[in-house]
């Protein structure tokens, strides 16, 4: 049995919830969320992975179980999230390490990896998306009228994502047996952005969410120039991050290897042993153990 401990720590002044298992000398991996989730997503595939691995798995500031301060006594962004994120793993003595990104995972993996691209010895991207092909626009069309325009309609469709029944159709669209995904997981999601001031929260982040596309040709640059061993496995069922997004890592890293299958967003709800396989395998040829 591994044991996974549940920790705090407390960076920049903000206490940060995480998870962490595994060899405190073996390499790391840093397990990065989405949205509307946390370090909980994780719960299985840490043990999966920990028996090789120093896994860390932190909860993002506003999210989990970590603080979450009101929108209008802490400035909520992508670059903020990443800040915190860097300074646990400076507190925790991890300086190289590889990522997992899912969702909003992603662009805060992406920063780390344009802050310190010697830092990040591998990329798994689990729907976590880096272009344009990515995005599937029936999902993304409120989204982008909120960037666009801040009204009271504009912001009623973004909250539409706050909804159970929106938490939900995340965790079931494009999984070909529903019972695999247990309801514990979205009522768990929509507790925690339902507590009282993280709606504002959630809304600063959706329209923060407008300066992750243009970071994307500085990362496929520099995904060209240093082709890191990169893994996507995909749900390709997903209609907020499309298949095509996975595909197109091959442009910028032809050794890419990229497996779609048969699941959603949260692919680990329904697919958990063959994500973890693949997982094992590439990391056991990557250059983490280099």
């Amino acid at each position: 049995m591994v044991n996974v401990h549940h920790r705090y720590a407390t960076v920049q002044g903000r206490r940060l919830f995480y998870r962490e298992a595994g060899p405190a000398d073996a390499p790391a991996i840093v397990l990065l969320h989405g949205f509307p989730t946390s370090s909980f997503m994780f719960r299985e595939l840490i043990p999966a992975l920990a028996d090789r691995y120093h896994v860390i798995a932190p909860d993002h500031l506003g999210f989990g179980l970590s603080d979450a301060p009101p929108a209008e006594d802490f400035d909520y962004t992508f670059d903020a999230l990443t800040g915190l994120t860097s300074g646990l793993l400076d507190q925790l003595g991890i300086s190289r390490y590889a990522i997992y990104v899912q969702d909003y995972g992603a662009p805060i993996g992406w920063r780390l990896v344009l802050d310190d691209p010697d830092a990040v010895t591998a990329i798994i991207t689990q729907n976590g998306n880096a272009y344009e092909a990515g995005f599937v626009p029936s999902f993304w069309t409120t989204v982008w009228d909120y960037h666009r325009e801040q009204t009271p309609q504009t912001e009623k469709g973004a909250r539409q994502a706050l909804t159970l029944d929106a938490i939900r159709w995340q965790y079931l669209t494009g999984v070909p047996d529903e019972t695999l995904v247990s309801p514990d997981t979205w009522h768990h999601d929509f507790a925690l952005v339902s507590r009282p001031g993280n709606d504002r929260v959630q809304l600063a982040l959706f329209l923060d969410y407008a300066t992750n596309p243009p970071l994307y040709p500085r990362l496929h640059e520099v995904l060209r120039e240093r082709r890191p061993p990169l893994l996507a496995v995909w749900g390709e069922g997903d209609e907020i991050f499309g298949p095509d997004g996975a595909r197109a890592f091959a442009a910028d890293v032809p050794d890419a290897e990229i497996h779609l299958l048969e699941g959603g967003h949260f692919l680990l709800e329904s697919a958990l042993d063959e994500v973890a396989r693949l997982i094992r395998d590439f990391l056991g040829r990557t250059a983490l153990h280099a």
